[in-house]
């Protein structure tokens, strides 16, 4: 069986990259981290291992962590594409930045304790007050 790839890039075009569209999860992150690095009220994003995942070449990119885990912005346009997460096992795509839909969406509302207070979470996916696996939903 064949790997659909899927293409994505930043608002400029100039950083791009390429991933399987064989996602392990994905989510809507609710953190302030995600809030602030986005600008929004929260952060969709799909997970995937990082083997999986390539930037193409000559992408200028601007790291805001370490080596192991970071959030990959954009050097010209500053759109967050990526983040390194997971000891660097897992990249967490931004899912925007996806030039076609993959086949997964939001399973879950992460991090909703820090919600934006001016967001109304509309749909009826489960809402944990941190990561999925610490714990009950908070909406069941």
């Amino acid at each position: 069986m064949t790997v659909k790839m899927l293409t994505g890039r930043c608002l400029c075009g100039e950083a791009r990259y390429r991933v399987e569209d064989a996602f392990a999860y994905a989510a809507n992150c609710h953190c302030r981290n995600c809030q602030r690095a986005t600008g929004s009220a929260f952060k969709p994003f799909a997970g995937i291992e990082s083997e999986k995942f390539a930037i193409e070449a000559d992408a200028p990119l601007f790291f805001y962590g370490d080596a192991t885990t970071h959030d990959a912005h954009c050097s010209r346009c500053g759109s967050l594409l990526y983040s390194r997460v997971r000891e660097g096992a897992y990249i967490h795509v931004t899912m925007g930045t996806l030039d076609e839909p993959p086949s997964i969406t939001p399973s879950e509302h992460i991090f909703v304790t820090s919600k934006a207070p001016w967001h109304q979470i509309s749909d009826d996916l489960p809402q944990y007050a941190g990561h999925v696996f610490e714990g009950p939903p908070l909406n069941r």
